[in-house]
């Protein structure tokens, strides 16, 4: 294993959460997710070497992963059909914690992928200025838009 290499699969290792925490944003289909995580890797791997540090690594990893998913999103709309499944877990939790995230995520993923990235970054606690210049807005952009964006979650019905 080169150098590179071991650096690499170190960084995958300390930003796994992070990564796996954007895929999620964008499907709950754990399939999908792995989907995802493994085309973040590969276009993490393709820029690894060019990596110049002008910014936090954790930073680029975010930007690399929002761009992937938000790529493949898309897609898949584009060329998406409506599938019927019969998948029924009848031993799911039901309480109203799981209820409450439930709807919010099922709300989340009805907004635009860009609104989508914002919203996530703020739920992992990013400063607006982290998230700016991850989503490359300004701060103030951050906080007009995370206030429409709460707006617009509000006005959603629970469909």
């Amino acid at each position: 294993m080169t150098t590179l290499e071991k650096q690499f699969a170190q960084t995958i290792a300390e930003h796994k959460s992070t990564i796996y925490t954007v895929c999620y944003m964008f499907s709950k289909d754990a399939d999908e997710v792995n989907d995802l995580f493994q085309e973040v890797l590969v276009n993490i791997w393709k820029g690894f070497d060019n990596f110049e540090h002008r910014s936090d690594i954790k930073t680029w990893i975010y930007r690399i992963s929002l761009n992937t998913c938000i790529s493949l999103d898309r897609k898949k709309r584009r060329s998406s059909n409506a599938r019927l499944t019969m998948d029924i877990n009848l031993f799911e939790d039901h309480d109203e914690d799981t209820r409450q995230v439930d709807m919010l995520h099922k709300r989340i993923s009805r907004l635009q992928p860009f609104d989508r990235a914002i919203v996530l970054l703020w739920l992992e606690n990013l400063t607006y200025e982290e998230i700016g210049q991850i989503v490359g807005i300004t701060t103030k952009n951050v906080s007009v838009r995370l206030f429409r964006i709460r707006e617009q979650l509000k006005q959603m019905s629970n469909n």
